[in-house]
């Protein structure tokens, strides 16, 4: 996903040399997300085709450095398959027995692999835009989730009055309405493993929901923990009203 949400900072950029754009974001579209609401869960299979998509469109630019490759065990993947997904990055480690550092195939308790070495060399490979980390993505936008899906599949021709700079991209839920970076998603750009038919709303809404649990892995638990403490409350609440009447019911 070349230079996703890393334009956000080219944006600020131009906003600063006096390059500023009137036209406002447009509000995202409002969808039905598997994880909304207190009992909403996580679509594991949903989130495992997301995981497939941020692997083979995003991973090229953006990392998810508080993602360790193990956590994949909550959308169940088996450990196997971890171990495989692993095995294909390459971290540093080190220093060996000469004092070095090295780099070794990474191992299911390694964070994902980064796909540049340092801040430096991602705004070298992205024209100095720097692609941030999306593993809060979700958090970090109001509106987190819908805006992210509006965005990846809001690209279109600009409109006749619209004259878009160079290098930039029409998106109307974009600030602005235009955008560094190119469209990152295209039909069939996947071949999704269990024979989903790999379109721009298909990806779009499961690497979404990819990138939300990425974002909050306790988020089942804290909703399933969260409802039983209201449970407790309801039962409790209960049983003091009782309390209250056998304990006042002589006084009037």
């Amino acid at each position: 996903m070349k230079r996703v949400f890393g334009s956000v900072v080219g944006a600020a950029m131009l906003l600063a040399s006096g390059t500023a754009f009137a036209a406002e974001a447009e509000h995202p579209k409002q969808l039905h997300w598997p994880f909304d609401g207190m009992t909403g869960t996580v679509d594991r299979q949903a989130a495992q085709r997301g995981f497939q998509v941020y692997k083979e469109v995003c991973a090229s630019c953006h990392s998810l450095h508080r993602v360790a490759y193990r956590q994949l065990a909550d959308i169940g993947f088996s450990e196997e398959e971890i171990k495989a997904i692993a095995a294909e990055a390459n971290v540093a480690d080190g220093p060996n027995d000469a004092g070095e550092m090295f780099e070794r195939p990474a191992r299911p308790s390694d964070r994902f692999a980064a796909p540049f070495a340092n801040q430096e060399a991602a705004r070298a490979s992205n024209n100095g835009a720097y692609p941030p980390d999306l593993d809060l993505i979700i958090k970090s936008r109001h509106d987190g989730a819908n805006y992210v899906y509006s965005l990846l599949t809001g690209y279109g021709e600009a409109p006749h009055d619209v004259t878009l700079a160079e290098g930039m991209n029409y998106n109307p839920y974009f600030p602005g309405h235009q955008i560094a970076m190119p469209a990152p998603l295209t039909d069939d750009r996947v071949t999704y493993q269990d024979g989903t038919a790999a379109t721009i709303d298909q990806m779009a809404r499961d690497v979404v929901v990819f990138m939300q649990w990425a974002a909050e892995p306790e988020m089942e638990h804290r909703k399933a923990m969260g409802l039983k403490v209201l449970g407790f409350l309801l039962v409790m609440s209960v049983f003091l009203y009782i309390a209250k009447g056998i304990v006042w019911r002589d006084v009037k």
